[in-house]
């Protein structure tokens, strides 16, 4: 376990938001955990991709280094995987594809750690990944001891999950067994997807003397690059301009509310949920809206996708969420449709 006092926060955010935390402790077992001192504030960092900080973090930010991936059982058609809090979740994604694992390929390219996943209930193109969490492995910070969650009692759903709800700050998340498919299980619901699978041709042979196995040359490769080079041509690199991906959840509406604004704006898309209401585009919200591209002072809206807000310089966390605000005001004045944050603004936004 390795503490760290007075650190920046810069490297710690995807947004490179400047300040400072008090400690940051990088640990690797539920026995190191059971060392911190959980009595001041505490939050659990992943990846620092879904979290905005407004002031200086006056407590301690604990941090999983913890990185191992193993497979834990498997039949002839199935396999479960267990990998550790601190795992890349991009490099999982590779991991389980290099390996014929059907299941997170659609989630490929999505930032953050594997302990980070089911928190937020990660999802793209078709997919969640509670759609393959068999079980959440915690810490328990009010017993000190290990709690493990199977997938029916982690309440996931639309970007969310008991980790987001009633065990917020009661737990961290120290790994995940997931449920994947040997056989193939290709999920190209996304006409996007399925376009750009199309079009991506086989990979060229391999050197003579060498061979590549059917997993490494078929579908299940294509699938995973096809969802990579999507989200490189409308997502910004956030080397260049620091974001947390998108910054908002598609709003959820009523029925007769989406049926209202697919009449009167016959261009929006709505979406039917299974629960009996309609799920709107926040994307496309915000552009038709006027701020696709806009930017005040050091904020602004990717000029390639509306969901996303950029740091275009030195912004300070407040700024950010006085623009986030500003989109909200006007989207909700134009189509009387309240736009939620998709990412954890800290202290709570007010």
């Amino acid at each position: 376990m390795k503490i760290s006092e007075n650190i920046s926060l810069g490297p710690l955010n995807s947004f490179g938001v400047d300040g400072r935390a008090r400690r940051l402790v990088e640990w690797e077992s539920a026995a190191e955990l059971a060392r911190v001192d959980f009595s001041e504030p505490w939050m659990a960092l992943g990846g620092g991709n879904n979290v905005l900080f407004t002031t200086d973090y006056d407590g301690t930010l604990v941090k999983s280094v913890a990185r191992g991936i193993a497979v834990t059982g498997e039949t002839a058609e199935t396999v479960r995987v267990r990998a550790e809090a601190g795992v890349d979740w991009d490099d999982f994604v590779a991991w389980c594809v290099e390996r014929g694992f059907w299941g997170v390929e659609n989630l490929s390219a999505i930032p953050g750690t594997v302990g980070a996943a089911p928190i937020q209930n990660i999802g793209a193109y078709g997919a969640e990944v509670g759609d393959v969490v068999v079980a959440v492995e915690c810490f328990c910070v009010e017993t000190g001891g290990v709690l493990t969650l199977a997938r029916e009692h982690c309440g996931f759903g639309y970007r969310s999950s008991v980790f987001k709800g009633v065990l917020r700050g009661r737990v961290v998340v120290t790994a995940v067994e997931f449920g994947l498919s040997k056989e193939p299980r290709p999920n190209l619901k996304y006409a996007v997807l399925a376009e750009r699978v199309a079009k991506i041709s086989s990979p060229p042979a391999p050197p003579a003397g060498e061979t590549t196995t059917p997993q490494e040359s078929g579908l299940l490769v294509q699938i995973r690059g096809a969802v990579m080079e999507i989200r490189s041509g409308k997502l910004p690199d956030v080397r260049v301009l620091g974001n947390a991906g998108s910054f908002f959840k598609n709003p959820a509406v009523s029925a007769e509310m989406g049926r209202l604004l697919a009449e009167r704006y016959p261009a929006m898309p709505v979406y039917p949920t299974g629960e009996g209401g309609s799920k709107l585009s926040a994307g496309w919200l915000i552009e038709a809206a006027g701020w696709r591209g806009r930017s005040v002072g050091r904020v602004g809206i990717h000029r390639d996708q509306a969901l996303v807000v950029v740091n275009l310089g030195g912004a300070t966390g407040e700024e950010i969420v006085e623009f986030a605000r500003r989109v909200q005001d006007d989207v909700r004045a134009k189509f009387g449709v309240d736009l939620e944050p998709e990412v954890n603004v800290l202290p709570q936004a007010r």
